[in-house]
């Protein structure tokens, strides 16, 4: 099986859509999506992710189930020295001070962690994409999945970059602390995953591809900076 994760388009926070280069972004993707046979389409509930979705889904003639646990992922902290935010953008400095946070089981149960509850909001975004995979013929077993019905379908999620950090986390059997901090799916990418089934009736996902944005360099159009910070300090881009 074949699963295409997809962050939504360039977002216009402040209306929970997209930007105008985002409704670039989205089209330009469809065009790529649109050569795919897909198996089933599943959506965040969010309107930045559901605008991204349409123009795949219209020039398809499909439509996705809407997942609510497919939107951004919900726990809200407060790190130090700043206000209540999301679970990731830690300072550098505060991250690498707590080593367990690049541990898979101990990361959730920092101090700050516990009291925003991400713990249990963690495990529900993992119960849920273990459902959906079982209905797909995967069963999560331990660390890895049982292969019930083992097959080369295409699913794709129309989501969110910390939500998709999520999955793959899961997936990958990684904190996702690492994937939060070290990586960067820009608006629109697509990140691919493959099932292995090296041993008959066990598999494993591997990602063969993390944040692909050629949809945009193939017609000049640039990835859009959201959800990076400014790569030197003197820099007008966000700290």
């Amino acid at each position: 099986m074949r699963l295409l994760i997809i962050r939504h388009g360039d977002p216009d926070y402040s209306i929970d859509s997209l930007t105008e280069k985002g409704k670039r972004e989205a089209e330009l993707l469809s065009f790529r999506m649109g050569k795919e046979d897909v198996a089933a389409f599943y959506c965040s509930p969010l309107g930045r992710a559901r605008d991204t979705a349409r123009y795949t889904l219209d020039r398809m003639k499909r439509e996705a189930e809407i997942c609510d646990w497919l939107r951004e992922f919900p726990a809200v902290v407060n790190k130090p020295n700043e206000y209540q935010d999301c679970a990731w953008d830690w300072y550098p400095r505060d991250l690498v001070a707590y080593s367990d946070f690049f541990d898979r089981e101990k990361w959730m149960h920092h101090p700050v962690m516990e009291a925003g509850g991400v713990k249990e909001k963690y495990e529900n975004v993992c119960r849920e994409l273990d459902a959906l995979l079982a209905r797909h013929g995967y069963e999560r077993e331990g660390d890895l999945y049982r292969a019930v019905r083992p097959n080369r379908d295409t699913v794709v999620f129309f989501c969110h970059f910390g939500l998709e950090c999520v999955l793959l986390s899961h997936l990958l059997n990684v904190s996702p602390m690492i994937l939060w901090h070290g990586f960067c799916a820009a608006p629109t990418s697509v990140t691919t995953l493959y099932t292995e089934e090296r041993e008959e009736g066990f598999a494993y996902f591997r990602t063969a591809a993390f944040g692909d944005v050629s949809h945009l360099y193939a017609f000049g159009e640039a990835p859009a900076f959201s959800a990076r910070f400014c790569e030197t300090f003197d820099s007008d881009e966000r700290h």
